[in-house]
């Protein structure tokens, strides 16, 4: 909602948008999640659960920034529809994840892989602007954020039945929040490629 909120509000604040996607600050924005991201791996064990979760928020804030530029480009009606199904898509997904019996840990290898792959060719396709490199990055992305979905599902559910004390349960819940989150954000984004239609 957060997220939602932000991105829409900037996108139809001309004063707000102009001075940061018209220039070079809208890199900033741009990879600002991604900073997110990675301070949040390495900080996962030391933070507080209130640390956490101010964390969480302020990256739902930087997501919604980045995220403006949805607005920007896509039609309200094509953004709703593709929301819609990425919404499902995760949704079932995570139920599957929560009720399966199969052990997903044995395709993390491959979705881990699959994920760097991904990011290592979109920072590439950011310079070569390819189309059939962005389609193919899409199409793999997609598939490695749905597995994700339902590996975290799962891990998240497995961590909870260990029974920590209330602060390690508290940072539990966050880092889980965080991870489907993204998951979902990714799922959102690839599928704009394909559903999306442009301004």
């Amino acid at each position: 909602v957060v997220t939602g909120v932000i991105a829409f509000v900037v996108a139809s604040t001309p004063a707000l948008y102009v001075p940061i996607f018209s220039t070079p600050l809208k890199w900033v924005v741009m990879l600002a999640p991604l900073a997110f991201v990675m301070l949040f791996s390495f900080r996962m064990q030391t933070m507080s659960a209130a640390g956490a979760q101010a964390m969480f928020w302020a990256f739902c804030a930087v997501m919604g920034l980045s995220l403006a530029s949805v607005f920007l480009v896509f039609t309200g009606t094509s953004i709703a529809r593709t929301f819609f199904i990425a919404a499902t898509m995760f949704g079932a997904t995570s139920l599957y994840g929560y009720t399966t019996k199969r052990d997903l840990t044995q395709f993390s290898s491959f979705l881990i892989m699959g994920l760097i792959g991904v990011v290592i060719a979109s920072i590439v396709n950011i310079f070569l602007g390819s189309t059939a490199l962005q389609f193919a990055i899409s199409v793999i992305g997609i598939a490695v954020f749905i597995g994700l979905t339902a590996w975290d599902t799962q891990t998240i559910k497995e961590q909870f039945a260990e029974n920590f004390g209330a602060e390690s349960q508290q940072k539990l819940a966050v880092f889980g929040a965080f991870s489907l989150y993204l998951n979902f954000i990714n799922i959102f984004q690839l599928l704009l490629n394909f559903t999306g239609e442009r301004e």
